[in-house]
């Protein structure tokens, strides 16, 4: 079973870029970040002609996640639960839908970490800080089902030097700051496995490339777009790639789809 993550940045603008990787790259389950709109108005129709189904969480104008799938999930559940002040969290950025497989439940999320400049503005940092503890909290729980679980988005982080053509400019970003980059290791601490570094340890692995300054002719890129993987699921891991081709193309993301591949035959 294939699963991927793309950050679309804007389903109005990128609806026909979508339409051709689906068909070309044909994912079972796709996990959707940056749609920029609300639910009612997502263009479902075009995906459903084509066999598609269409889970959304959506804001106006910004965020916005979603689960575009061949067969329909059993079960969704929509944003990251714990807001700290024990308010709703108005930011669509997460959305989870769950699988029946002939080795048991899938679990898939589609999230969209937030970016958290300007560093050390609450509003922004802070916020960002404590999306990720929720976010802690949140796969300790799923975790202990023991089930196959790919937690796969657009996580605005930067984990490693080595995941940066330069990462010395990196240096004063949110992507890039030890206490997010911790919060992340922390994550691959609970047990979750980073499906793109499990199967290439390699230099020059990047899913996303600025709009400005030449970045895609000259490979200046980052690796932020990642899909992290319970025990269960990396027990059946075959691969994982980046579709780094997508950004070559016409009207494209400033990032590209990422994808693993998960053997759930019993």
């Amino acid at each position: 079973m294939k699963i991927a993550t793309f950050n679309i940045n804007g389903i109005k603008a990128r609806i026909e870029v979508l339409l051709a990787w689906l068909d070309e790259s044909q994912p079972d389950i796709v996990g959707l970040q940056e749609i920029k709109s609300q639910d009612e108005p997502f263009p479902r129709a075009a995906f459903e002609e084509k066999g598609w189904h269409v889970e959304t969480h959506g804001q106006k104008g910004f965020n916005g996640v979603a689960l575009i799938s061949k067969i329909p999930p059993s079960e969704v559940n929509r944003g990251l639960p714990g807001e700290e002040k024990g308010e709703p969290d108005e930011q669509a950025r997460f959305i989870e839908g769950v699988w029946e497989t002939d080795a048991g439940p899938l679990r898939v999320v589609s999230l969209y970490l937030p970016n958290g400049n300007p560093v050390g503005e609450d509003r922004k940092w802070g916020y960002k800080l404590r999306w990720m503890e929720r976010l802690h909290r949140w796969s300790q729980e799923r975790l202990a089902l023991e089930e196959m679980l790919v937690l796969a988005g657009d996580y605005n982080v930067i984990p490693e030097p080595r995941d940066a053509c330069h990462p010395e400019n990196w240096a004063g970003d949110a992507l890039f700051q030890p206490e997010s980059r911790a919060a992340f290791r922390r994550l691959l601490a609970l047990g979750l496995t980073d499906a793109i570094r499990a199967c290439d340890g390699s230099e020059g692995l990047f899913t996303f490339w600025d709009y400005q300054a030449g970045a895609w002719p000259k490979n200046n890129g980052i690796r932020i777009d990642h899909l992290l993987l319970s025990p269960e699921a990396a027990d059946r891991l075959l691969s994982a790639d980046i579709e780094k081709h997508v950004r070559g193309w016409e009207k494209p993301s400033d990032h590209v789809p990422a994808a693993v591949n998960l053997r759930v035959e019993s």
